[in-house]
């Protein structure tokens, strides 16, 4: 009895067991189905986002050769990355956080949902698309009900009954031209417009026989059924007096033809720029700007590019290896102004027996340019003909405004060459040329232990003593280990041995940079007035590499 007991409760125990784990395997299986179907809902639920931005948000305003690159994606970080790029691209205030194009452009498909919706919404109708693509025209001339319509002389005159129509009138609209008329016409008197070219599509008598006559058939000088022999698509009357320009077969054609263009982006220097958004910068590049003082109106601004001479495709030739790249930059204001634009060739040719050796180098490009202060945009695209890689950048461009009244200096460029000019070089239009001096920058700032660092800095606005007619400075040298903060370097410049005693000084050194270990650095040069007590410490990092 006792053993039968026993087995009872041990075979209770199995199946309460089996049973268990049944449970938690069919649990882990309605889990793991539970987070598939999740997951299939999320991807169907972004997929229709994409899908209907491109073929809903913007269909009318994105170009063949963006919707073609959208279309070519295959991540959604690529596709948000490209929706970011492409609202930028419009956006007039790029460097304010509302985008004014995108507010107005969704502003515009509510209106139009609103306004122009019948058996369709109303983005999609011909009025609709209109409106968002050019906004709301400067005249209307509306007939919701059509009615009794006088025909201007180019039509034939004569008086007839009309379906409901609109005229829209656009004084201007940029790639289309002045006086832009556009005829919407509603057939079916159902409240969906469409865009026509042909006016007589309007006229509710055109197949009574009769009817509506135009004036030249009132006379018995022409014929109703000769409009329907035109060659020109229409069945209009001949007109009387001649045939308005607009009236021309191939102008209205033509007119149709780019009133269905996406209207051109403001910016059009970033046209060619999308598809460089989209490789990921397949030439990385780097770039850098800086600021150096003319007059209080006038900024030098020089912007220096540098590219990796191994991020470059090569092509030898009787011994030689060249290679090519087209630079394109602009310079845009926040008024969407065109402040500076500019094209450059930077040919690369390395003989054979430097070939490897020079592919750890770089290649440097520089455009100096005399700006207004104030806030800009710069776009820059590089293109490597050898291999069609395009790399490209965008930033703001705050330049500085400076005060006579206030201690204050340029740029403090760190150089990888800095050395005099012969004379007839000065004022030129030479790269890196500043006053007498040559500065080319290292823009990824980073040096060898067998490179000198060149430090380069104007200062602007050093009080002068009345009786000396000297102004009295101390100059401060620092350099910085950034990882222990430990002092590597440190020396000052007292006033006596200041070089330029002026209103204006121009800091010009080069340091040995042997003695400090591979590692990262800030210098700083701490500029004292002793006369009118002001001080400034411009700041500036690099790395010292083996």
């Amino acid at each position: 009895m006792k053993a039968s007991k026993l087995i009872y409760l041990a075979v209770v125990g199995f199946v309460i067991a089996f049973l268990l784990t049944g449970s938690a395997s069919l649990a882990d299986k309605k889990s793991k189905d539970q987070k598939e179907r999740e997951k299939s809902l999320k991807a169907e639920k972004e997929g229709k986002f994409y899908k209907d931005w491109l073929q809903k948000d913007v269909t009318y305003i994105i170009t063949d050769e963006e919707r073609k690159a959208f279309k070519n994606l295959s991540t959604d970080e690529e596709r948000d990355q490209f929706i970011e790029q492409f609202w930028l691209r419009r956006d007039p205030t790029p460097d304010t956080q509302e985008n004014e194009y995108k507010e107005e452009h969704y502003r515009r498909i509510a209106y139009a949902n609103e306004h122009y919706g019948s058996g369709i919404p109303g983005w999609k109708a011909d009025r609709g698309r209109i409106y968002i693509m050019y906004g709301p025209a400067d005249e209307i001339e509306s007939h919701p009900s059509g009615g009794s319509y006088e025909r201007p002389t180019e039509e034939g005159g004569g008086s007839t009954s009309t379906y409901p129509f609109e005229i829209w009138r656009y004084r201007y609209i940029e790639g289309i031209g002045n006086e832009v008329l556009l005829e919407f016409v509603d057939p079916t008197m159902s409240g969906e417009y469409h865009l026509t070219i042909d006016p007589s599509e309007k006229d509710a008598l055109l197949y009574v026989p009769n009817a509506g006559l135009t004036m030249m058939e009132q006379m018995g000088m022409a014929s109703k059924v000769d409009r329907f022999n035109n060659t020109d698509g229409t069945h209009m009357g001949r007109a009387i007096g001649g045939q308005s320009m607009n009236q021309n077969e191939f102008e209205r054609l033509e007119l149709l033809s780019k009133i269905n263009r996406p209207p051109q982006v403001k910016f059009k220097d970033l046209e060619a720029v999308v598809t460089t958004k989209l490789s990921y910068n397949l030439l990385p590049f780097e770039m850098r700007s800086d600021f150096i003082k003319i007059t209080n109106e006038t900024v030098l601004t020089p912007i220096t590019l540098q590219i990796e001479n191994k991020n470059l495709t090569y092509v030898e030739k009787d011994g030689i290896h060249q290679a090519v790249v087209n630079v394109f930059g602009r310079i845009t204001g926040v008024n969407g102004r065109i402040a500076q634009t500019f094209e450059q060739v930077i040919d690369r040719r390395i003989p054979d027996s430097d070939f490897q050796r020079e592919l750890s180098g770089v290649s440097i490009f520089q455009k100096s340019f005399p700006m207004r202060p104030g806030l800009y945009k710069i776009d820059l695209v590089l293109r490597d003909v050898n291999s069609g890689n395009l790399g490209s950048y965008t930033t703001r461009l705050r330049i500085p405004s400076f005060n006579d009244e206030k201690l204050e200096s340029s740029t403090l460029i760190l150089a990888d060459k800095i050395e005099k000019i012969p004379s007839k070089l000065v004022g030129s239009d030479q790269q890196f040329v500043i006053g007498s001096m040559k500065v080319r920058p290292s823009v990824s700032v980073t040096f060898d232990r067998q490179q000198n660092l060149g430090i380069y800095l104007q200062v602007y606005n050093l009080a002068v003593d009345e009786q000396t007619n000297r102004p009295s400075v101390q100059v401060e040298y620092t350099i910085t280990n950034d990882k222990d903060k430990s002092q590597v370097l440190n020396y000052v410049e007292t006033p006596e041995k200041v070089e330029g005693q002026s209103s204006q000084m121009t800091i010009e050194k080069l340091m040995r940079l042997d003695s400090l270990q591979p590692g990262k650095y800030s210098v700083q040069i701490k500029i004292s007035d002793n006369i009118s007590k002001q001080t400034i410490v411009p700041t500036a990092t690099f790395e010292v590499k083996n």
